[in-house]
């Protein structure tokens, strides 16, 4: 009976299942041991677990013990090369004297058992009697079904060989008047952008101040501008990092902000721990929140949008 290929199958038994991986498991074992003792091996020893594993393999149904039988085959096929390299590595029992000697013998040339030791020109004699090549070609071609072509033995008659042409590349010369300096940044451009900064967490202070606790995204969303509106995240985060404002959920889930005392350090002695929370405010958020929450007007007041000087370039 012919063996069918079963198709895949999620639901396949599960002793069945079992049983198969055992299965693997064992040849596995088995292969490992036949490439332990490779030169104590025989073909007729990878032919049985070849025969073993092409049995189990038609049991597989899933993608595990396809992985598994993969797996052997691997095995399988790296035992082979490593015994086919074993034996050409053992060729020294081969005499390629002998061999030829009767090759020629084969093809009616001198005969060996016939040769006369007594005559000093028997030698010459066989070396010039014709060989009969047909007879080794047609029992040659009983061994293989490839067609015989005419050719040469040292290849074609003629062979080019093909010269390199080297290869010219142009030389890369920079253009003295294209070059750019890279704008110097002052020490006081720095200043202006930390004291920038440190004025707008105060004006955040004294508005949370009045404001009192508020839902976070009331507080710092700006509908007419994203770019304040991550600013406003920004100055916030550093109050609460000074424990000058903190951040909570009220009784239905949404996350208020409000102002607090700043904690001294007697209050991280008993055992006050800082958190610290990483928030992304995007594009999407930003459009939402005004939906959701109605947002019409800013608590944040618009900053106007400061401008740098560096270099000889103002940046907005």
């Amino acid at each position: 009976m012919e063996n069918t290929r079963l198709p895949y199958d999620p639901d396949q038994n599960a002793e069945e299942k079992r049983a198969l991986r055992r299965e693997y498991r064992a040849i596995h074992k088995n292969m490992e041991g036949i490439r332990q003792n490779i030169r104590d091996c025989t073909i007729d020893n990878l032919t049985d677990t070849v025969k073993r594993a092409d049995k189990a393999f038609y049991k597989v149904k899933n993608t595990t013990e396809a992985t598994l039988d993969s797996s052997v085959l691997m095995q399988l096929t790296a035992s082979h090369a490593q015994m086919a390299r074993s034996l050409k590595s053992g060729l020294g029992a081969f005499d390629m004297d002998d061999y030829l000697a009767k090759l020629i013998t084969f093809m009616g040339g001198h005969d060996l058992d016939n040769q006369n030791p007594d005559d000093p020109d028997a030698d010459d004699a066989l070396l010039d009697a014709p060989l009969d090549w047909d007879q080794i070609g047609r029992r040659a071609l009983a061994k293989s079904r490839r067609v015989p072509v005419v050719g040469f033995m040292l290849g074609p008659l003629s062979i080019e060989q093909k010269k390199r042409a080297p290869v010219k590349r142009a030389k890369f010369e920079k253009n003295k008047a294209d070059e750019r300096k890279p704008q110097e940044i002052k020490e006081e451009d720095i200043e202006r952008s930390v004291n920038e900064t440190t004025k707008n967490v105060a004006t955040l202070e004294s508005i949370l101040e009045e404001t009192g606790a508020v839902n976070l995204f009331r507080f710092v969303v700006n509908p007419e501008s994203f770019a304040q509106s991550v600013e406003n995240m920004f100055y916030l985060s550093f109050l609460i990092r000074d424990g000058k404002a903190a951040l909570d959920t009220d009784e239905h889930g949404e996350p208020t902000i409000f102002g607090c005392a700043q904690p001294s350090d007697e209050d991280f002695t008993n055992g006050l721990r800082k958190r610290q929370i990483v928030f992304e405010l995007d594009m999407a958020t930003w459009e939402r929140a005004i939906e959701v929450f109605e947002i019409t007007e800013p608590i944040i007041p618009t900053r106007e949008t400061a401008k740098t000087k560096i270099g000889n370039k103002w940046y907005g």
